[in-house]
């Protein structure tokens, strides 16, 4: 494992982070969790990325409990969590100071811990000014709720206003999609057979899935030549990006886990020429200019 700092701060955080979205709180067992989590600490993991909306709380709920039976330090790890989508009334959602604050505090209630590294707004606001929601995350950082603030799916015009630089990446395998457990259909563990992601299996059967289901088994092929999995191959090509500080991995096994941590050792194999080949294949390579791969 190596760390990177975040965006242009000093706090230093691994390069391969553990996410709570799906899998905690729902799609696996608290016992499930516990190992998840124990192996990615073990393995040099120190983030662990969770959400006041992630399975209507229980995933903060099930990473608190987890980390209150742990004895590791509280100054070891990193905590983040997301704010927006707090409850079903109009003032528990959306970036008011109101619901930032009040958010939080429910956030921390569930997570048992007496602060968060980094609070991030899960979106942008349109009712919201961005005075407000600066002074709100500066309050709650004063407080000592917080230590960070970052933003989450904002644009860069947004972001333009806002001095927090830096990345961490999602669901880097596109909700499994380039694991190609979808090659062949829809399997009935996975996510898009679960309650609520039917957005996904229409995905699937669309033309453009279809599409990105080909490009995805000429994905594997590459991956063959290189000896890793398309899993390993894709977190592989999220961390070779200069602005990524950390790649959120969102497993439901430890054997999941412990193959997306192999991730590491084929970052030194995507030269040049082979993220050329990888752009050539995909055909989504960014527009902004600084895409030089790590060697």
């Amino acid at each position: 494992m190596f760390f990177r700092n975040l965006g242009k701060s000093g706090l230093r955080v691994s390069c391969l982070g553990l996410g709570t979205w799906v899998t905690f709180g729902s799609q696996i067992s608290n016992e499930m969790a516990e190992s998840v989590m124990t192996v990615a600490y073990d393995s040099g993991v120190n983030l662990f990325d969770t959400a006041e909306v992630y399975a209507s709380g229980r995933a903060e709920t099930t990473l608190g409990n987890i980390l209150k039976k742990k004895t590791w330090r509280r100054s070891s790890y990193v905590v983040t969590t997301k704010i927006y989508w707090g409850g079903q009334a109009e003032t528990e959602r959306g970036l008011s100071r109101k619901h930032i604050i009040e958010g939080l505090r429910g956030s921390l209630s569930r997570l048992q811990l007496d602060y968060v590294d980094i609070v991030f707004a899960n979106r942008s606001d349109i009712n919201a000014p961005m005075e407000e929601i600066v002074r709100a995350m500066t309050f709650v950082i004063d407080q000592g709720m917080a230590m960070y603030w970052g933003t989450s799916r904002w644009n860069a015009v947004e972001i333009m206003y806002l001095t927090w630089v830096g990345a961490m990446t999602w669901s880097p395998l596109a909700c499994g999609l380039l694991t190609g457990k979808y090659n062949e259909g829809v399997p009935e563990s996975s996510r898009a057979a679960m309650k609520g992601y039917a957005w996904l299996k229409e995905r699937l059967y669309s033309d453009e899935g279809k599409k990105q289901l080909t490009k995805i088994k000429e994905l594997h092929l590459l991956a063959d030549r290189l000896n890793c999995t398309a899993a390993q191959l894709a977190i592989a090509w999220c961390l070779r990006s200069e602005g990524v500080s950390s790649v959120l991995l969102g497993v439901s096994n430890t054997e999941q886990l412990l193959e997306n941590l192999g991730s590491i050792r084929v970052l030194a194999q995507l030269t040049p020429p082979l993220i050329a080949e990888m752009d050539a294949l995909l055909g989504n390579k960014p527009r902004s200019a600084k895409k030089e791969a790590r060697s």
